[in-house]
């Protein structure tokens, strides 16, 4: 970076001047300017005397060249000869100033100190050319190469007085001096062009970022005229950090100090402009080689009056020119658009509102929504790529009667982030690039005092950013994408972004379709326009799921975890037997909020204002404290309550229906305490959704159904009861499994001696780890916990593996004895379910690489995560916490007589390809150290938030106090009542459990299980009861994935 020397005063140079007494300097002696000097000289004589080894070594001055008087070899002599100069006059316009070359180089200035040298020659002895054609004549003997501070008096005499400076000339020949310096490692290289050589211009000025027009790198002190060029920065061989004197030699272009010069106004009622700077007009070529600048400048900001439209705040944003458009000349694609919203979402089109597709007529198909909270870049960037590809294979069905190359004009998708806060900061810089954000004074906290709860930002897209965060234009497929970015300004959990876009957006744009997306699914190429094929051939489909996969990564990586490997195997089965058997029926329990599509219609509430949504949207208002603990944890599964409310929606017939091949991948839990917290919210509002649509199952009856329909959901609901029945007594079968399985062994016909010690041995182990689930259960969280929880799963696991090998040994046993068949042909049929179902789908290889790791794992799903759940049923929570106090950190807006108001935009072009930039850089750094200064800034933040709240609480006086504290107290019976109701939930499971194991195991003998001579035994016969319904129930799902199939073939 170029820097500037501190400009000395008069004294200092007559400090300068006072050990060489005998020498003072007279103006007489010094001629600086004098225009009866000729302009031009030859360079090719200047290239013979560097070349010419006969000539001195001493270059010849500018004056013995114009008068052509030869050079004395004293230097007192030589400035005798000199004609008197011209006295500066106030008012007298200079002549250019011509930079040359600096000589301030650390290394070489001492061995210029120690070694005394001319100091008007450049004396190193190799000669090699410098990288430019067009250089000055004369030497940087005619500089100053540090400061005249410290500068001996004969260099500062000499650089400044010795020959008059000759002005710059071309030539077509490299210019070769004999030194070694590169000098482009250690100064600044500045030359000036010296093709404006009339006193009327201004002095040619380096292209660095001051904006002031006096500042000219020249000192007038009386009759002397002193040029500072190239100074770089100090080093310790030249300065005395203890002796500066008055100088600051650490002085560098400091941007800041521009950050008060005054501004540009633009007025909408087309007000003049006021420059803030008045340059001359005159063409001045000037050019600056060296180091740019360090750090960016700061932004300048203009202030500009916006009318506010109905009242809103909307603004019109430019996007940086460096933002590569495939598509110029589209007013979506090189504005936008900002809107402060003010309202809640049921009232976006009542306070007259309004989005781009309305201006533009435009007919909206697909409306998409992406869920996010604070998911990184690469999440979000593999679900929006997805996204953008399913758009692309729209446009590309030529024969189509909907689609065509025009389909991404029917396409909006919609982002709403949950917080500005909560979300990642490469998200935003992601969406800066794509064109889609715009930071800035635009963004505002309060309008009119009204309290802004979003930032909406609408553009239209042309590129793509994929996974790897590389940008992907139309040559390779990407089409235009209309974007509504909806930032909310307070995080208030997803169903409230859900409501943002049924409730504020869609009403608007009136789609057809609306596909549900959470950030970190990604949807396969084809997968958005099977969805909403579905609703396209069947009228009275009302929703639709497609298939929940998880990422296994590249080459299948993920899987060599276990956790990840058994959630695979969990979504495949689900997809295969279980999704296609409930879509037969007409109702699938649950549409995955990941990825899933509603009929717009189908979701409208009836004229009494009750249907779909507003059962949906009931869970938010009711925030858990103000409601029963059973509807609280019902709406932890609010996409079940939506699915019931559809099928049962009055004096309607809509089904739901899963659509195989409409596959979703989405990112799994990959670690054991993360995996707990979400079965948690799982497992408890499935639960109490279940009970909830069996116990509203006459909603179903009144419903527009056939009475075929009505039949076949009836049956469904049976089958979901006894499914839910035996979800309760989970943990109690799997124990007598245990138990039964493993005491057989002990049997004499299976040869294993003294096998009983070790079977109590393990059998008190279980119930240990058992009670210690339990225990940990209700006093740690599993992030706290999670060694704990890590070693309770591998001791299942190995439990568990344990069993199986007894379980080989019951089955051998079993298949000599003639009641044994039963047993046998239970599990053939389990496991022949899993094999004939996955080939028929064509789709068996979870069953290579996932099925050992869900068998070892089942204990954990069985024991794990059924008693955290139930021991944090009082937990309605989604893991984040609501914000409550509004922000202030943008400030406000507030409007004149005229309806304007005031908003500090960027200046310049230039100013809005540095957010462009900002954006791509921060996309650069490095993700872990990021992801580590974002946890301890959480960290401290939490610290601080918890101080203050003690504080207040400390603090209130008076009426606040008493508020305060009656907030707390209804806050700690609202706790106490659901600690309460979690108690006697927890207590009944366990008790119904334990009574099941004494009627199982009371009086019985589980050793003579399977011994020949004792027949049918009351531990038998329970365990063939339970094989022969999983037989059962398998068979079922079995005909019903079959079944979809055929379908599937004969209805394409």
């Amino acid at each position: 970076m170029a820097r500037r020397k501190p400009v000395p005063n008069s004294a200092d140079f007559v400090h300068l001047n006072q050990g060489h007494r005998e020498d003072p300097y007279n103006e007489e002696q010094h001629p600086f300017i004098n225009e009866e000097l000729p302009r031009f000289h030859s360079s090719n004589e200047q290239i013979s005397q560097n070349n010419d080894p006969s000539l001195s070594r001493y270059s010849t001055s500018s004056y013995e060249a114009a008068y052509g008087a030869p050079q004395n070899e004293e230097h007192s002599s030589s400035v005798d000869s000199r004609p008197p100069p011209e006295r500066y006059q106030p008012g007298q316009p200079l002549q250019t100033i011509v930079t040359g070359e600096t000589l301030e180089l650390e290394d070489h200035a001492e061995s210029s100190n120690e070694h005394h040298h001319d100091p008007f020659v450049d004396g190193y002895s190799s000669s090699q050319s410098l990288p430019y054609s067009h250089h000055s004549q004369y030497s940087s003997a005619h500089s100053l190469s540090q400061d005249p501070a410290n500068a001996p008096h004969e260099t500062l005499m000499g650089s400044a007085f010795s020959s008059i400076p000759k002005p710059y000339s071309q030539s077509s020949l490299p210019i070769y001096y004999n030194t070694s310096v590169d000098h482009f490692e250690y100064d600044t290289e500045a030359y000036a062009s010296g093709t404006n050589l009339r006193t009327n211009y201004l002095s040619p000025r380096s292209r660095s970022p001051t904006p002031f027009g006096d500042d000219q790198d020249y000192k007038l002190d009386a009759n002397n005229v002193v040029h500072y060029t190239g100074y770089s920065k100090p080093h310790n061989n030249y300065h005395n950090s203890e002796k500066v004197g008055p100088y600051d030699f650490t002085d560098e272009y400091d941007i800041s100090q521009y950050a008060d010069v005054p501004s540009e106004e633009t007025f909408a009622d087309g007000g003049e402009k006021t420059p803030s700077i008045t340059e001359s007009e005159a063409p001045i070529e000037t050019r600056h080689f060296g180091p740019a600048p360090i750090g960016r400048m700061r932004r300048r900001l203009k202030k500009k009056r916006v009318q506010l439209t109905n009242g809103n705040l909307v603004v019109d944003l430019s996007v940086p020119p460096k933002l590569v458009l495939p598509y110029r000349g589209e007013p979506e694609m090189t504005k936008t658009r900002y809107t402060a919203v003010t309202c809640d979402p049921d009232d976006f089109e009542k306070d007259k509102f309004f989005l781009r597709q309305i201006e533009s007529g435009r007919t909206t198909e697909l409306f998409i929504v992406i869920t996010m909270y604070n998911e990184d870049e690469v999440l979000f960037c593999r679900t929006m790529y997805g996204v953008m590809r399913n758009i692309a294979h729209l446009c590309s069905r030529k024969n189509s009667q909907t689609w065509g190359p025009d389909a991404w004009k029917k396409v909006v998708v919609c982002i709403v982030a949950d917080g500005r806060k909560k979300i990642h900061p490469r998200v935003l810089d992601c969406l800066t690039v794509l064109g889609v954000y715009q930071p800035g004074d635009h963004m505002k906290n309060m309008v009119n005092g009204k309290e802004v709860t979003a930032h909406l930002f609408e553009y239209t897209t042309s590129f793509a950013l994929d996974p790897n965060i590389q940008f992907k234009y139309p040559d390779k497929g990407i089409v235009p994408t209309q974007i509504i970015f909806c930032m909310k300004e307070k995080n208030q959990k997803k169903i409230n972004s859900h409501r943002w876009f049924f409730n504020a957006f869609a009403p608007m744009l009136q789609p057809n379709v609306c596909v549900l997306l959470d950030v970190g699914t990604r949807p396969g190429n084809k997968s958005i326009y099977r969805l909403w094929k579905t609703f396209d051939v069947n009228s009275n489909v009302g929703g639709a799921c497609g298939e929940i996969a998880a990422y296994k990564g590249k080459n299948w990586k993920n899987l060599l975890n276990p956790l990840v490997a058994a959630q695979n195997f969990e979504y495949k089965i689900s997809n295969i037997l279980d999704k296609p058997t409930e879509s037969m029926f007409g109702y699938i329990s649950v549409l995955p909020g990941a990825f899933s599509a509603y009929r717009w219609i189908a979701l409208q509430n009836g004229k009494d204002g009750q249907g779909p949504l507003a059962s949906y949207f009931k869970g938010e208002v009711l925030h858990g404290r103000d409601t029963d603990i059973f509807t609280s944890n019902m709406y932890l599964a609010e996409d079940r309550i939506l699915c019931f409310e559809l099928i049962a929606k009055a004096n309607s017939n809509w089904v739901l229906r899963y659509v195989k091949g409409a596959i979703g991948e989405t990112d799994v839990p990959e670690s054991l305490p993360e995996f707990i917290s979400q079965r948690r919210r799982w497992l408890n509002g499935s639960f109490f959704a279940a009970v909830y649509a069996i116990a509203h199952v006459g909603q179903v009856l009144r419903s527009g159904h056939s009475t075929s329909r009505k039949v076949t959901l009836m049956v469904e609901t049976v089958y979901n009861l006894i499914n839910l029945v035996f979800a309760w007594f989970g943990i109690g079968n799997f124990y007598l499994f245990f138990v039964i399985l493993s005491s057989s062994l002990e049997n004499k016909a299976f040869g294993v001696p003294s096998i009983q010690y070790f079977n109590a041995l393990v059998q008190y182990f279980l119930a240990s780890i058992i009670i210690a689930c339990f225990l940990m259960s209700m006093g740690n969280k599993p992030k706290a916990a999670h060694r704990k929880y890590k070693l309770a799963s591998i001791f299942l696991g190995a439990l568990m593996m344990y069993i199986l090998v007894a379980s080989v040994l019951c089955g051998i046993a079993a298949a000599s004895q003639k009641d044994g068949s039963l047993v046998l042909f239970s599990v053939a049929i389990t496991c022949g379910v899993y094999v004939t179902s996955s080939l028929l789908a064509f789709d068996p290889w979870h069953l290579l690489t996932s099925f050992v790791s869900y068998l070892v794992l089942t204990p954990t799903y069985l024991c794990i995560l059924s008693i955290y759940a139930f021991s944090n049923l009082h937990d309605i929570s989604w893991g984040t916490k609501q914000d409550a106090v509004p922000d202030t950190d943008l400030g406000a807006a507030v409007q004149d007589s005229y309806s304007q108001v005031d908003i500090q935009m960027l200046a310049e072009a230039a100013d809005a390809n540095g957010i462009y930039e900002d954006a791509l850089e921060g996309l650069r750094a490095s993700k872990f150290a990021d992801e580590r200064a974002s946890k301890v800034s959480s960290q401290v933040s939490a610290v601080k938030k918890q101080g203050k709240g003690s504080t207040d609480e400390k603090g209130g006086k008076g009426s606040s106090k008493q508020k305060v504290m009656s907030k707390r107290e209804r806050e700690i019976a609202a706790m106490d009542y659901y600690a309460d109701v979690r108690t006697n939930v927890l207590l009944t499971w366990v008790l119904s459990n334990g009574v099941l194991l004494l009627l199982i195991l009371s009086g019985a003998s589980p050793s003579s299980t399977f011994d020949p001579e004792m027949g049918i035994s009351r531990t038998k016969g329970y365990l063939m009861f339970i094989l022969a319904f999983a037989a059962i129930t398998n068979c079922v799902r079995f005909a019903g994935s079959t079944l979809y199939l055929l379908t599937r073939v004969f209805t394409a």
